[in-house]
């Protein structure tokens, strides 16, 4: 058994005891370098993605922020080691969802909804560190061969099946295709558990707090349970383990991430303004492609999980989009306060005034709405609705 899989069997057995020693994770092994293909299928495998990386590279959802993509690189860096890092391909994608990953080529994606839920440096190493660790421990192409070696005894048990028909071999047959998924499936969870346990290896060694690898699961967790709530759903269970899942449990990853912290990295930077600083250009529109998912309870606890840290009028404008594109009258009502806050912190904030003046037209107060709209074009000039706007507002001297 490896150090790895011994750190983890410690670890999930306190957390099934509720015990309260700590198991630091152990050190990363030696970095060997960059791992050669070897044989036809890997170097098919690699080929294939060198392929996805040029389709990749020139995809219109690439963010190519040069210090963005310099910030998260050197955050890269910082947490698994500037050998390890050297030969990683790091695309920023925009697109609001939960994902990021990493190819066997040495590509690494991550994408912006991922990045908008983070809350400092450390998070994202978090993040990124486990995305290597898939990488150096070649799960991709572990699971590959493995899917392989199980759709092969399934294609050759089924053949044998149809020599002799009966109940009792099909029967046998369904009992092995649901024991070679689940192990599938239970080899994928495996390998997600042991990036996990590199990942916080590496933030353990780095100068980063290692305690926000846990702080990144209790946060989705606080999320999916809020949206949850807004659809007026039942609570997730989120210790327990489906069939398919090719994860293991948050609350479990939340819970070995906790042992497996260093206690004396507690006191360690977590990289929180940096990380502020690095995605501020970025984040009104960040926020606006999460708010049009149309997932109210997910997109309220992200705004406020970020004002945790104070109210801007990015996030006070925000939260009146929010409001005001679900619509109902105390909504609009809502989202007017909230766009009024924006503007009193920054009165120069052109679309606030645009939100501020549709919501106020909705609710009643035509005049006031109008003066909102005009302020609007007159920040923002070349306003892409311009003329739409236009069409809302009285010709100056007519009808008054």
């Amino acid at each position: 058994m490896s150090l790895f899989h011994s750190a983890v069997a410690g670890a999930l057995a306190l957390t099934s005891a509720a015990a309260d020693k700590q198991t630091v994770a152990p050190p990363p092994p030696p970095y060997a370098g960059v791992y050669q293909p070897q044989g036809v299928d890997e170097i098919g495998m690699w080929r294939e993605d060198d392929e996805s990386e040029r389709k990749l590279a020139a995809s219109a959802l690439v963010i190519r922020d040069e210090k963005l993509n310099a910030y998260v690189r050197n955050v890269l860096c910082e947490t698994v080691g500037a050998d390890r890092c050297r030969s990683v391909r790091i695309y920023i994608m925009r697109e609001p969802t939960i994902n990021a990953s990493m190819s066997p080529n040495g590509t690494l994606r991550i994408f912006s909804g991922f990045l908008l839920r983070l809350r400092n440096e450390a998070e994202l190493g978090a993040i990124l560190g486990h995305e290597f660790g898939h990488y150096e421990k070649r799960h991709t192409l572990n699971r590959f061969k493995a899917a392989r070696s199980g759709t092969d005894l399934l294609a050759w048990t089924a053949l044998l099946a149809s020599m002799a028909p009966s109940y009792d071999a099909r029967r046998s047959y369904n009992d092995l295709e649901l024991s070679v998924y689940g192990s599938l499936y239970r080899f994928s969870r495996d390998n997600e558990r042991e990036a996990d346990f590199l990942g916080i290896s590496y933030l353990n060694r780095s100068l980063l707090r290692p305690q926000a690898a846990a702080s990144v699961f209790q946060g989705l967790m606080g999320e999916f349970e809020a949206s949850a709530r807004a659809k007026g759903l039942k609570k997730p269970n989120f210790s327990k383990i489906a069939f398919a899942a090719s994860h293991p449990p948050d609350a479990e990853r939340a819970a070995y991430l906790t042992l497996l912290a260093a206690p004396a990295g507690a006191s360690r930077d977590n990289g929180a303004d940096r990380y502020r600083g690095a995605l501020a250009p970025w984040l009104p529109a960040f926020l606006s492609d999460q708010i049009k998912l149309n997932d109210f309870g997910a997109s309220e606890y992200i705004i406020n999980s970020l004002a945790a840290s104070g109210w801007t009028p990015t996030l006070w404008m925000a939260r009146g989009d929010l409001y005001r594109l679900r619509g109902n009258p105390r909504d609009l009502v809502n989202a007017a306060e909230f766009y009024e806050a924006a503007v009193q912190l920054d009165p120069t904030l052109a679309d606030a005034y645009r939100g501020l003046g549709l919501s106020l037209i909705k609710t009643g107060r035509p005049s006031d709405g109008q003066a909102a709209l005009r302020k609007y074009l007159e920040l923002k000039p070349d306003a892409a609705d311009r003329a739409f706007i236009q069409m809302m507002l009285p010709v100056q001297g007519v009808g008054q």
